[in-house]
């Protein structure tokens, strides 16, 4: 009988520290995904990148690497879809941003590239691992190094495929699964455009 009364008085301090953070967080119950996302400084080929650099823009960040066989190419080819689809005045208020995990072979000059295949507006960049690391984490992304026997390049990097957006005022507001149509994304992106 003792571990009813254990039992609820812990649950009444997790309820009350979960009380405490979302006073002194400065978190609304708007907020979609609090403690999520945030400023970052990465290398692109015309220099460090800052999220804060983008202030007053729709930010659309999607982790990957160039050597992917699939899974980018998909997601970024459906968003270049969507993002062909928006008009000039729409496409004027967004910046979309590829953010290598993969620093060892991701050069910035590579990733310039590979990015205005998909887009002319679109930024490569990159970090170096440690970083790249914690900032995943902060995004909710995941990354892994993964060997590949019989294969020139050595190894791939597992990762999540996903699109998150990031408001005007730098907040996550949104995150797009991979797979989804271009017609899907063109939805969120004018939602989050309209917000």
């Amino acid at each position: 009988m003792t571990q009813l009364p254990r039992f609820f008085l812990l649950f009444l301090l997790a309820v009350g520290q979960a009380h405490a953070w979302s006073l002194f967080s400065g978190s609304n119950e708007e907020e979609r995904f609090p403690g999520m996302g945030g400023d970052f400084t990465l290398r692109s080929a015309d220099g460090p990148i800052s999220l804060k650099d983008f202030r007053g823009k729709l930010v659309l960040i999607y982790f990957g690497y160039t050597s992917c066989p699939d899974v980018c190419p998909t997601s970024l080819g459906a968003l270049s879809s969507a993002l062909k689809k928006l008009s000039d005045r729409e496409m004027a208020r967004i910046q979309p941003i590829f953010i290598s995990v993969d620093p060892e072979r991701d050069d910035p000059g590579k990733l310039k590239d590979y990015s205005a295949y998909f887009h002319p507006k679109m930024i490569g960049a990159t970090a170096d691992l440690p970083y790249l690391k914690d900032l995943a984490k902060r995004y909710g992304a995941f990354f892994r190094k993964a060997p590949v026997e019989d294969s020139t390049l050595g190894y791939a990097v597992d990762h999540s495929s996903t699109i998150y957006v990031v408001n005007e005022e730098g907040k996550l507001v949104d995150m797009i699964q991979h797979g989804g149509s271009p017609k899907l994304i063109l939805q969120h992106l004018r939602k989050a455009l309209d917000d």
